[in-house]
């Protein structure tokens, strides 16, 4: 691999350490500015990014069996330089141990570490000697340290797990992050259908598959960069989890319906409500700051759509002049992201017992506000990216206690979940989406709306 190449990864994960980024973040800036790097280069680069943020946990424990000064000790570059060069001993194949050795040991010198180029040499050649004896903790004696070690998590995130799954299913659900899925995206159908787009990407080498939980959703793999996926700039397509589909399918939202998105960003919500409300009817789609609306803005020009109108809006603070005005409310509020563990690598490091419960706070404020938008007999549809039922299962029960909302059922859109209860959870590595949990509530004829 070029030297370039190795240095472009290099930088990302110094990001990520240093300046706490997430991982997608840093990773999607630096392919926009090596977007002229060969496909090859860009997966090699994208493969050790979300490899190395993935199991940084095990990458630690295993690095720590070799070295007399601990991981959490050494300089950031050499924690890096050590980190990805263990990766590639493990987990690539299309490179031979030595040559990762003697490639991370120059990767420090270069950068000014030769004094440590002994002790990068050393820690590397034993990890690769040895790296069939690797000592794991045993997963009958401990069995919440073998799986923080294995998939990388905190024990922390293990014990909010254990309070809603077995570990058969949580071993289910963290094992998906280490398989390499395809990318949902949704089709425009009013710009060219189902069958015509799939046709047009298997023209260009482009894996399809259709979708299983929403009949404009597809599965592709394959290609080297979403926006050189033809079709992107024409916005015949947008990037969207299946879950997310079946959201804005739960609303029940009709042609001609007023539709207030409270957090919309990055807008596939918002795109998908606007073409089902239809020219007769309208989206307003908000978020808190200025960056997310125009990631909205930016998506809606692509996909040309008119009957949108984006706000910057703190949805915390209640906007009178939308009192028992919308049909739709849809309210996917900030949460702590564990259903999308897999395709942001780095959520599992930033999760806390006091962070939930923060968080669920936060949606129950963000509940109370935006539900006075809803009319008498309107929809109101509250969903997170996560799986805990402190922010979810919870939460929609004491919205339903506490106003004057009844759960509706949405087994129509989520057979076989048990949705008739009003509230599903579906489940990254079970489910064929990202983990996502939905929820339906019908405003009361008697719904104070304007209640403070």
């Amino acid at each position: 691999m070029e030297k370039n190449t190795r240095e472009v990864v290099l930088s990302i994960l110094l990001d990520i350490e240093k300046n706490h980024t997430f991982s997608n973040t840093a990773l999607g800036t630096a392919l926009r500015a090596n977007q002229f790097m060969s496909k090859q280069d860009r997966a090699y680069i994208t493969r050790m990014v979300e490899g190395v943020t993935e199991k940084r946990m095990r990458l630690d424990y295993i690095v720590n069996q070799f070295s007399k000064t601990k991981i959490n000790k050494c300089k950031p570059l050499i924690r890096c330089v050590l980190r990805m060069g263990t990766y590639e001993i493990f987990y690539m194949d299309s490179v031979q141990d030595h040559t990762a050795c003697n490639l991370c040991v120059k990767l420090a010198a270069d950068h000014g570490f030769g004094s440590l180029r002994g002790f990068v040499n050393s820690v590397l050649r034993n990890i690769a000697r040895n790296k069939d004896s690797i000592v794991f903790p045993d997963q009958e004696k401990d069995k919440r340290a073998y799986y923080s070690v294995m998939y990388s998590v905190p024990e922390e995130l293990l014990e909010i797990l254990e309070r809603d799954y077995d570990y058969e299913t949580i071993d289910r659900i963290l094992a998906s992050g280490d398989s390499d899925r395809p990318t949902a995206i949704r089709v425009n159908t009013e710009k060219i259908s189902v069958t015509a787009f799939s046709e047009k990407l298997r023209q260009n080498g482009i894996t399809v598959e259709r979708g299983s939980m929403n009949d404009t959703s597809l599965l592709i793999s394959g290609y080297d960069y979403i926006r050189k996926v033809p079709g992107f700039f024409d916005g015949e397509f947008v990037v969207q989890d299946q879950s997310s589909c079946l959201a804005v399918k739960a609303a029940g939202i009709n042609e001609g319906d007023l539709v207030v998105d409270v957090c919309a960003a990055p807008g596939g919500k918002t795109m998908y409500a606007a073409m089902l409300t239809g020219s007769e009817g309208h989206v307003i789609s908000r978020d808190l700051i200025d960056k997310k609306t125009e990631l909205i803005e930016e998506n809606i020009e692509r996909l040309g759509l008119s009957n949108v109108t984006v706000q910057v809006h703190d949805a915390r603070e209640f906007d009178e002049e939308l009192t028992g005005k919308a049909d739709v409310v849809i309210a996917d509020l900030p949460c702590s992201g564990l259903g999308i563990m897999g395709r942001k690598n780095d959520i599992k490091y930033h999760v806390s017992m006091e962070s939930v419960k923060e968080l669920a706070q936060l949606q129950r404020e963000i509940l109370d506000t935006v539900c006075r938008y809803v009319k008498p007999g309107g929809t109101l549809v509250y969903l997170t990216c996560t799986i805990d039922s402190i922010e979810n299962d919870e939460n929609a029960v004491w919205f339903a206690d506490t106003h004057d909302f009844s759960l509706c059922g949405i087994d129509d859109v989520v057979p076989e979940h048990g949705g008739e209860r009003g509230f599903v959870t579906l489940h990254q590595g079970i489910d064929e989406c990202d983990g996502f949990f939905i929820s339906k509530f019908r405003a009361d004829s008697n719904n104070q709306i304007g209640q403070e």
